[in-house]
């Protein structure tokens, strides 16, 4: 037809074949999630046919997820280097812990928190160094690391509060393993306890009758604790005593003083004191005040030894310990008065008897 022109050389290196069109559209080839697995597989399959037959074999049942490929060999590949990294996190974690403690400089408490740090130090760089043999782009985290913030924000809150708690705790030393401090269960009763370790999460303190609280961190650092040996392990306890009115007030002051004092646990310096509380139904009232400091050891096996010191003492010196006493008041009224009368009258007649 006049008037067309011949396609240009141009135009005609435009045109694709059929077969080329389809071939490059045909999806892309499906990558490894591992690439450390592609390395180890190359160097053992040269190694050995046999090895390599095993390894194709393994390496052949796999799931497919578009361009996501998973096999049974890298399962065993990433399986070996998380169990190699943590085994090597964990000797070197314990080994940084004998180094620690061979540190005579360090009082306990910075002794804890020395490895306590040490030990987040090793399992940070644990977790880099298996990032880093399995091959995993670290940009390929970016979801991952956004999804894992998220949790620690809703999920993880707490356990990451107690976390930083406990590290704050051992840095300003105010909670420190075995310090003594007051515990209340959940029936509102208190006691003390020792401290015998800081977690992670929380505090383990032992009562005299074994009973183990566990206590979170962040309760420790934001609710008021009572401490008894934060500056000083010195404690001041009190035995109460009653003795009776008609008792000689001086030697039962003495005799209290001579059973405090008779107590190794109890100390010479400050001196045991004693004084009256008050004036009480059936008794008059002191209080021994003494001080110990092995508080750990007990506060009730303190206090009942001398209590049972003083028991013999009082025995022997003729000081009464007082039963309760009431004095009892009845007002007086007719039938009342008629009443005690005829009880009289009956109480004075003669006894009649039969023959």
């Amino acid at each position: 037809m006049q008037g067309e022109t011949p396609p240009s050389e141009d135009t005609a290196a435009e045109f694709v074949p059929v077969e080329q069109a389809w071939s490059l559209a045909e999806p892309a080839q499906e990558e490894s999630a591992v690439a450390a697995a592609e390395g180890a597989k190359e160097a053992l399959s040269s190694k050995s046919e046999t090895v390599g037959s095993v390894i194709d074999t393994l390496d052949a049942v796999a799931l497919s997820f578009g361009t996501f490929r998973i096999s049974l060999f890298d399962v065993l590949i990433v399986s070996a280097v998380i169990a190699g990294v943590l085994v090597f996190a964990w000797f070197v974690s314990k080994m940084a812990r004998r180094i620690v403690r061979r540190m005579t400089r360090l009082d306990d408490t910075q002794q804890l928190l020395v490895e306590k740090i040490a030990t987040i130090i090793v399992w940070a760089a644990a977790f880099f160094l298996g990032i880093d043999l399995l091959g995993i782009d670290l940009t390929a985290l970016a979801v991952f690391s956004g999804a894992f913030g998220l949790a620690i924000g809703f999920g993880l809150q707490k356990t990451f509060g107690n976390l930083i708690a406990g590290i704050i705790l051992l840095m300003d030393r105010s909670i420190k393993p075995g310090d003594v401090i007051a515990v209340t269960d959940m029936a509102g009763n208190e006691s003390f306890g020792q401290i015998r370790k800081i977690g992670i999460r929380a505090v383990s303190v032992t009562t005299r009758d074994q009973r183990e609280y566990l206590i979170p961190n962040e309760n420790l650092m934001i609710n008021q604790v009572e401490n008894w040996s934060y500056s000083s392990k010195n404690v001041r306890m009190q035995v109460p005593v009653g003795v009776s009115y008609d008792a000689d007030m001086k030697l039962a002051e003495e005799l209290m003083l001579e059973a405090a004092k008779s107590y190794d646990r109890i100390l010479k310096a400050p001196p045991p004191t004693v004084w009256m509380t008050e004036y009480g139904d059936s008794s008059v009232n002191f209080t021994i005040h003494c001080w110990i400091t092995d508080p750990e050891d007990g506060v009730g096996n303190v206090r009942s030894a001398v209590l049972k010191k003083l028991w013999w003492l009082f025995k022997e010196n003729g000081i009464e310990i007082p039963f309760p006493q009431r004095d009892l008041h009845i007002r007086s009224s007719d039938q009342f008065d008629r009443l005690i009368e005829i009880m009289g009258q009956r109480s004075e007649a003669p006894e009649v008897t039969k023959e």
